[in-house]
């Protein structure tokens, strides 16, 4: 099939930068075999060098550098764009593209797909009025959606008032080969002081540095640790990876609190499978989550998780099995929990092959982008 004949999918989002979201969106069109559709990626704002991570060919990347707020500018440039290129389906990911399909009401030929794959602090159980009656407008124009979490599919039906048969519920896969156990740890990434420390045991998170990720309440752990527990103090070490808006202030929490040997905010990397090996245990924190591609990442590098009792974290984490859950919030429950498997080495590891097992045997990529090619050929062939 000639390139220009091949099906055309607009994903369209807010920003193509790091993040969990985006993440998946990456892989699915890496994917995707050669020949089965040509994509374009629209970002309402920008796109960041996460961009060089897309390997398929001719993937188009459109910035409309959307400003704050209402930017009825932009929607005017988007609906000029959509009835330019014409695609087949235009699929949206989170509210702030869902509110963009707007631009594409009208258009002739349009297959709509909406992906909610999670929530931000400003409405983490989904239940702002104003978000809402924007999504029930919403699905009268949607062919499809696809929630990455069974919590987001039943949201979807119960608070928006989606119909079942409208939802694919898909997980994120994970690459279990890139994210392995490896018998030697790469040490050599560790801050140089770090080097010596005898029976050294690594707390570690990787996300986004924004509020809902709540990586904040770690530095309250090990302030309790360091109280409750100070001979295993002197041994635990906290990696937070990521960047983002709140990177300032949590680097000003670690001084107040007088952390700095302790902890380590790495920033963004490209080596987070190898930072995963170096940690023994993973902690996320969030306020809210769909599917968490970090927890899957850990999970498929041999190490137990401590997470909250959110959203699909529930669905990846098994109590007493591969980790622990957590309410949000709670500094005692998630210090308990994180001591004890610093405390437990056999735990630890139990805890940590289960989590390898179940990733191994429920999550993959191939498998995702085969149920996301399952979406596109059936709207596809339905009449528009």
């Amino acid at each position: 099939m000639e390139a220009v004949n091949k099906p055309l999918i607009v994903h369209l989002i807010y920003a193509l930068s790091t993040g969990g979201m985006e993440n998946g969106l990456v892989n699915i069109i890496n994917r995707i075999p050669t020949g089965r559709y040509r994509h374009t990626i629209i970002c309402l704002t920008k796109a960041s060098d996460f961009a060089q991570r897309i390997t398929a060919a001719d993937v188009e990347i459109i910035e409309l550098d959307k400003r704050e707020g209402h930017d009825l500018r932009c929607y005017w440039r988007l609906r000029k764009l959509i009835r330019k290129l014409q695609p087949d389906i235009v699929h949206s990911r989170n509210l702030a593209a869902l509110e963009a399909q707007l631009s594409t009401l009208g258009i002739s030929g349009i297959k709509r797909v909406h992906g909610e794959h999670g929530r931000e602090i400003f409405d983490v159980d989904g239940s702002n009025w104003r978000y809402l009656l924007l999504r029930k407008f919403m699905r009268f124009f949607m062919r499809h959606y696809v929630a990455v979490s069974r919590d987001l599919a039943s949201w979807l039906v119960s608070s928006v008032g989606v119909g079942q048969e409208k939802i694919t519920q898909i997980y994120n896969g994970v690459d279990n080969r890139r994210f392995a156990p490896q018998n030697v740890k790469p040490l050599a990434l560790l801050p140089k002081p770090w080097h010596e420390l005898d029976g050294m045991l690594v707390i570690g998170t990787v996300g986004r540095l924004t509020p809902v990720k709540d990586q904040q309440i770690l530095l309250y752990v090990m302030a309790y640790l360091r109280q409750a527990s100070p001979d295993l103090f002197k041994r635990a070490r906290l990696i937070v990876v990521g960047d983002g808006p709140l990177r300032a202030e949590l680097d000003q929490t670690v001084k107040q609190m007088q952390l700095q040997s302790v902890v380590w905010l790495a920033g963004d990397r490209e080596d987070v499978p190898s930072l995963l090996q170096v940690m023994d245990i993973f902690v996320l924190p969030s306020l809210g989550e769909g599917i968490s591609n970090t927890v899957l990442e850990a999970m498929a590098s041999g190490l137990p998780v401590v997470a909250t009792a959110v959203g699909g974290n529930v669905e990846l984490v098994e109590e007493g099995v591969s980790g622990s859950l957590v309410p949000t919030g709670d500094v005692q429950a998630l210090s308990n929990a994180v001591l004890a498997l610093l405390e437990n080495d056999g735990e630890r590891a139990r805890q940590g092959d289960n989590a390898r097992q179940r990733v191994c045997r429920d999550f993959d990529w191939n498998s995702t982008m085969a149920a996301y090619l399952d979406v596109y050929d059936t709207l596809l062939v339905e009449p528009v």
